[in-house]
């Protein structure tokens, strides 16, 4: 056989210019989605070793802006699922921990306005000590009287290690506040918030607690409304919380109707979760809008937290890692919330700060449990997202 001389064995290199357009095409993509491999690798290590904060910002700041909303969400649900079923493969071998709670010691009070009945869900799981049993966070601002308590339960019966924190306030003796931050959601239309817990409040020395708010405004432009200032004008069929100057609050689908007068905030944050005592997560229609993914059809485990009410006015905050839309809302079910919307999403954004004052109006403060973000300094000092707050009537 004749040999073929070295010149015919060297390849042809043709520049990517001249290349047909569809070829060219496919490089520029597999260039792009390799250089997007990278970046959601560096994304992934700042996440898993590093700060979680940073993270998000890179997030949000680097990915988003580069590569698109729907694709950084299909990152974001590929990186959180995957890490759901490394622990659900995990689970069998491991035995599940209970949330790790900052005890505040145990106290024999009276009886208060809180339903402390406890919660039994049909997960078929061993139980852990202290699940589903109200627990009372002693307060200084209110001695000898149960007026918070916490406790935790397991909704999803695949997942023993999906854990739903829960805090229940009776809102005969507290207010709850809102406050729009310096960013989010009203910053990109020219509507930044104050970010900080109000100064009057602060030197009141009557603080109880601080929580996550709702979505940044490129996850939905939700409706905020604080005072007299509209940061985002509210939206049709969204679950919306509204809190009046009275100190009562409501949790509505809205739909143009009126809300009434003296309100003091409304908020907004995707379809409700729960109203009037069903669990409306089911219509697929809506399904992203909760945080899922784009095509609406696998649910995000992810860290997620809710906000709901009791038949009798108490606040229910819900938090929990590994969950979906579905496991949140059957959670606050379970406490006892009749209506229900999501709050926000994803490790750093949600967090529960409860504070105890010192004196001229210093607080210490501790987060709820020891794995979420402490968004103390943040809240009395400048937070660029949007959050809630809790203080003694």
């Amino acid at each position: 056989m004749e040999k073929k001389s070295s010149e015919e064995e060297q390849p042809v290199v043709v520049p990517v210019k001249h290349l047909p357009k569809k070829k060219r095409k496919k490089i520029r993509w597999a260039r792009l989605m390799g250089l997007v491999g990278f970046l959601v690798l560096a994304g992934g290590i700042l996440f898993l070793k590093f700060d979680l904060g940073a993270a998000a910002i890179f997030t949000d700041n680097v990915l988003r802006p580069l590569i698109g909303d729907s694709r950084v969400i299909y990152l974001e649900g590929l990186f959180f699922n995957t890490s759901d079923q490394m622990q659900r493969l995990a689970s069998p071998l491991e035995k599940p921990k209970a949330p790790q709670f900052i005890d505040p010691g145990k106290t024999n009070l009276e009886s208060s306005g809180l339903d402390l009945s406890p919660i039994k869900l049909a997960n078929n799981f061993s139980p852990l000590a202290g699940e589903g049993t109200w627990r009372d966070y002693p307060l200084q601002l209110f001695p000898g009287k149960e007026a918070m308590a916490y406790t935790f339960v397991r909704p999803d019966p695949a997942r023993s290690y999906a854990m739903v924190t829960m805090v229940q306030l009776d809102m005969s003796v507290m207010r709850l506040g809102s406050v729009a931050g310096t960013q989010q959601p009203g910053g990109p239309v020219k509507k930044p918030g104050p970010g900080v817990v109000p100064k009057d409040v602060i030197d009141s020395g009557n603080l109880i607690a601080a929580f996550d708010g709702g979505f940044q405004y490129k996850d939905g432009a939700y409706g905020m409304i604080v005072g007299n200032t509209t940061y985002l004008p509210l939206k049709y069929d969204l679950g919306t919380l509204v809190g009046y100057t009275d100190g009562t609050l409501k949790i509505v689908n809205y739909t143009g109707q009126s809300l009434g007068s003296n309100i003091a905030f409304v908020r907004q944050n995707c379809p409700l979760l729960i109203d009037n005592g069903t669990i409306t997560v089911t219509d697929s229609k809506d399904r992203k809008l909760w945080g899922r993914l784009a095509t609406g059809t696998v649910g995000i485990y992810t860290w997620r937290s809710g906000i709901g009410l009791s038949k009798n006015g108490n606040l229910i905050f819900a938090v929990g890692n590994n969950l979906t839309p579905d496991t949140l809302a059957i959670a606050l079910q379970a406490a006892g919330a009749v209506n229900a919307i999501q709050l926000d999403i994803n490790p750093i954004w949600v967090r529960f700060n409860i504070f105890e004052p010192s004196g001229s109006g210093q607080y210490t403060s501790t987060t709820l449990t020891k794995d979420l973000a402490d968004g103390a300094k943040q809240y009395l000092h400048g937070y660029q997202k949007d959050f809630f707050y809790v203080y003694k009537k």
